[in-house]
């Protein structure tokens, strides 16, 4: 690899790494711990849940989403970033919920599933860089609530 190369990788990884470390830029009076559950509402017309989360730097907005067992859900996960990728896990055997969904950054993807099981499940991102806390250490976490 020629040195100029190696300057070029050196410098991206230099970059990478400010990023990670960084984290978001607080938004001024916004506290994710004073901020209530979204209860998702259900549609009249066909019966499905919807609710919009951002993924921003190392966060869910909402992180915590009251839903209604036995009917379906249809999730917009929108990634605000510019440069990191996130992505989607909430992984429940018993409760029968399995979705792991990789959101690039400054994309839209939708997640459909019906809980049929009430109880409380997390769920989160595990991206990571190598030598560097993941996603989810740095708070990127949140609950969805099935009644």
């Amino acid at each position: 690899m020629g040195t100029g190369r190696l300057h070029f990788c050196m410098g991206m990884l230099a970059l990478l790494a400010i990023f990670s470390v960084a984290g978001p830029a607080p938004v001024a009076g916004v506290d994710q711990a004073q901020v209530p559950p979204l209860q998702v509402p259900v549609d009249q017309l066909d019966g499905i849940q919807r609710a919009t989360i951002i993924l921003d730097s190392y966060s869910y907005t909402p992180n915590h989403l009251i839903i209604q067992s036995g009917k379906p859900v249809e999730l917009l996960l929108t990634s605000i970033t510019t440069i990191t990728p996130h992505n989607f896990l909430l992984k429940n055997e018993a409760a029968g919920l399995s979705i792991e969904r990789d959101v690039g950054s400054g994309r839209t993807v939708t997640v459909q599933f019906t809980a049929m099981k009430p109880g409380i499940y997390p769920f989160h991102c595990d991206k990571k860089l190598l030598f560097f806390p993941s996603h989810q250490e740095k708070g990127m976490e949140g609950t969805l609530e099935v009644r």
